[in-house]
């Protein structure tokens, strides 16, 4: 028959037949036992026509019930390139066959095992591939990481405790910088959400409310000094007050400036003197009083 393919021996646990080939010579009842074969899988078809028709959740239940092993089968042969439990591939399959179930048209000509069979393949890589590392490593680490984790168990039941790198190094005969490598390539592989929160002194925070933008800090630090200067501007005496305004706001030369107060030039280079250091002492003089408030 053509309904009994490849496909269907390779099934075997999905399509359990109740017939006994007892007697392989005798043709004709060979054939009996090839029908009785098919049916699991006439059950499932049945169910589904009723389903589709009722959608009755007893039945929806049955046909995933009957359908589990193939997600099972198919798990199983995924996680041989994994590392992740074949416990969670089936119930990240079991999603897919649900979908099957629930979107499954006989109509559409294609059989509910072929259309299961790809719902459940596609759920289960897609969940691998997001659990794949950002950052691929070299294979060559990738490997090496596996062999140090399989070493770091076994020795830490020989030891009594975890080994050092150096340890790590020698029972592998490599050197210990290829051990941090390989414990790098453990750490790129696990994601941190920047709303992960953690405690830090006592207070809930997330990730992104400890990173520090350089330029935004360069930026505040800017506005501050700036702050500070105005403020100290303000409490120079009128005649260095006006010297500096002219000089540093409206960018004029010292001969601009002396022209622009009826003085010499040599008279406007000495109140810029001095009122650079009395800038610098009432600047310093506000440091400290700030740093003082704030250790009341």
């Amino acid at each position: 028959m053509t309904f009994v393919s490849k496909d269907f021996h390779s099934s075997q646990s999905f399509l359990e037949s109740d017939a006994s080939l007892s007697n392989e010579n005798n043709r004709s009842h060979n054939n009996l036992s090839l029908n009785a074969s098919n049916k699991p899988l006439d059950k499932v078809h049945k169910l589904l026509a009723e389903y589709a028709v009722s959608r009755s959740p007893q039945i929806r239940d049955l046909i995933i019930e009957a359908t589990l092993p193939l997600v099972k089968r198919i798990a199983y042969g995924l996680a041989r390139r994994s590392t992740d439990p074949v416990e969670d591939l089936i119930q990240v399959g079991s999603i897919g066959l649900i979908k099957a179930v629930d979107q499954y048209n006989s109509d559409a000509g294609a059989r509910f095992q072929t259309y299961a069979t790809h719902l459940i393949t596609g759920e289960i890589r897609h969940y691998l591939r997001d659990k794949t590392a950002m950052i691929r490593a070299p294979r060559e680490l990738q490997e090496l990481s596996y062999r140090i984790n399989r070493l770091v168990q076994n020795l830490t039941l020989k030891l009594g405790r975890e080994p050092s790198d150096t340890e790590i190094a020698l029972e592998l005969q490599i050197p210990v910088s290829k051990v941090n490598e390989a414990y790098e390539v453990d750490r790129r592989r696990n994601l941190v959400s920047l709303d992960q929160a953690f405690t830090n002194e006592g207070s809930d925070q997330s990730i992104v409310d400890t990173l520090i933008d350089g330029k935004y800090q360069n930026s505040v630090l800017a506005k501050e000094d700036c702050f500070m200067l105005i403020e100290a501007i303000k409490q120079l005496r009128s005649g260095l007050k006006e010297v500096v305004h002219l000089t540093y706001f409206e960018d004029l030369s010292q001969t601009e400036v002396a022209r622009r107060l009826g003085i010499s030039q040599m008279q406007v280079s000495r109140r810029l003197r001095t009122a650079t250091s009395d800038l610098y002492k009432i600047i310093t003089q506000n440091k400290k009083i700030s740093q003082n408030n704030e250790n009341l």
